[in-house]
């Protein structure tokens, strides 16, 4: 059984599941938690009674990025292991064949930001957070990190963030291309429900081919 992630569904909102982060303070990612998550977006790709997944860090912090403390203490072997396992979990994040929708409560950064981008959409609390943080560890962006980013904001924007490491508000994440929606904090995750609800009508096999067209994964004609 997961200790840090799980997985929740409500007999009042059918069909939606929230894959939810849960390691106070900050929700900071352990190779354990790396595992967690990639069984987790395996178990909401494979239930048929869920349509739509939320990602969820709880109403404080989404996820503050890795737990550096931890990588430190890795030997080589151990640190490219870890590096696969967080590269397996964020794509699978991305990877699930349903829409997915990131709830961003107070920080979102390193890891914690290319977990968010690995969602279809995301709604952000507008006092939210946001950094390509690595470099500040002495670090580089981890599990393709800087190529999700480039990639929703442009190489230019997304080597300036991770170059300098700064934090950026959520007016300014919004501008860029980083979320989608900003609210008020305590509606994050109310409009996240709202989001997920507009899918509900629609045949999960079919949301599944469509979300497959739009990210490459089938052929055109």
């Amino acid at each position: 059984m997961n200790e840090f992630v799980s997985v929740v569904t409500r007999d009042e909102e059918p069909g939606i599941a929230t894959l939810l982060l849960s390691r106070p303070p900050t929700n900071a990612l352990t190779r354990q938690m790396y595992r967690e998550i990639l069984a987790a977006a395996h178990e909401v790709g494979e239930r048929t009674d869920i349509a739509v997944v939320i990602v969820f860090g709880g109403h404080e912090i989404f996820c503050a990025g890795d737990d550096v403390p931890e990588l430190r203490t890795l030997n080589a072997a151990e640190a490219a292991a870890a590096d696969e396992a967080l590269r397996q979990c964020i794509e699978a994040v991305a990877a699930t064949p349903k829409p997915t929708v990131a709830a961003i409560t107070g920080y979102a950064l390193g890891s914690g930001l290319n977990l968010a981008l690995a969602a279809d959409w995301r709604v952000s609390g507008d006092n939210v957070k946001f950094g390509s943080t690595e470099i500040l560890a002495g670090l580089a962006p981890r599990a393709g990190g800087g190529a999700r980013l480039a990639e929703v904001i442009g190489a230019s924007k997304a080597k300036e963030l991770v170059f300098s490491g700064r934090f950026v508000g959520a007016e300014e994440a919004l501008e860029l291309g980083l979320i989608d929606q900003m609210v008020a904090p305590d509606h994050v995750y109310d409009e996240a429900l709202t989001w997920a609800r507009r899918f509900l009508d629609y045949p999960v096999d079919v949301l599944a081919a469509a979300k497959a067209a739009v990210d490459g994964l089938v052929d055109r004609p």
